[in-house]
C-alpha cells in the first residue's frame, strides 16, 4: 500500500493530509490459470460429447468416439456446458476487474472515500473521517487464512479495506494497520 500525494503541494505537507490505498481486483495471475484451466477443461468435454455422439475422433488425444453417447457422451456434454458458463463468468470478472478500487482518507476535505468495480457499477462509499472510532485488523490461519483490515464506523457495521484473495503477511497486514489508525488518529484494535 503506497500513499500517493496531491499535485500542486508539498509532499510532507501532502501525506499528513492525504493516503491513499489500492486495492487489487480479480485481475490476477492465479484467476488467469483459473479460467484459462476451466475453459480448456469445458472445450474438451464438449468436444469429447460430441465425437461421443458422431462416432468420430474430434479430439488429438484419447478416443472419446468409443464412448456411449447415452449416458456417458451426454453427461460430458452436460459437464463441458456447465464449465463454458462458469468460464464466461470468471473471464468476465477478469476483465471488468470485479473488486479493484481504492481507499482514499482526505484529511483536508475531512473524507474516507471507498470505491469498489462492481459488477454492473462502480460502488462509491463516503463518509466523514470523525465517524471512525477505530481500525480493526483480523487474521484467521488454518485451511482457509483470512487477513484484513476494517473501520469500525459509528452506528454502522464494520467497513473491509482489504480486497479478497491471498492473505497478505501478518508483518505487513500490522504496519499497514498502524500506520492508517495513526493518519486517522485513532485506536488500533485485533491482533
Amino acid at each position: 500500500m503506497s500513499k500517493k500525494p496531491q499535485e500542486n503541494s508539498s509532499s510532507g505537507l501532502d501525506s499528513e493530509l492525504l493516503l491513499e490505498k489500492k486495492v487489487l481486483g480479480s485481475r490476477k495471475l492465479s484467476n488467469l490459470l483459473v479460467g484459462l484451466i476451466v475453459t480448456i477443461g469445458g472445450c474438451g468435454f464438449t468436444i469429447a460429447s460430441f465425437s461421443s455422439y458422431y462416432g468420430k475422433d474430434l479430439l488429438p488425444i484419447g478416443h472419446p468416439s468409443t464412448l456411449i453417447f447415452l449416458p456417458q457422451g451426454l453427461i460430458m456434454g452436460l459437464y463441458g456446458i456447465a464449465a463454458i458458463f462458469l468460464s464466461i463468468y470468471l473471464w468476465t470478472l477478469i476483465v471488468i476487474n470485479f473488486g479493484a478500487g481504492n481507499n482514499r482518507f482526505d484529511k483536508r476535505k475531512g473524507l474516507i472515500t471507498i470505491t469498489r468495480k462492481g459488477f454492473l457499477k462502480t460502488i462509491m462509499l463516503e463518509m466523514p473521517i470523525d465517524q471512525v472510532q477505530s481500525v480493526k485488523l483480523e487474521s484467521k490461519d488454518g485451511i482457509n487464512p483470512k487477513r484484513k483490515i476494517s473501520l469500525r464506523v459509528k452506528g454502522k457495521p464494520e467497513i473491509p479495506l482489504t480486497g479478497p484473495g491471498s492473505p497478505v503477511p501478518l508483518i505487513e497486514l500490522e504496519k499497514d494497520g498502524a500506520e492508517l489508525a495513526r493518519f486517522l488518529g485513532v485506536n488500533l484494535e485485533g491482533l
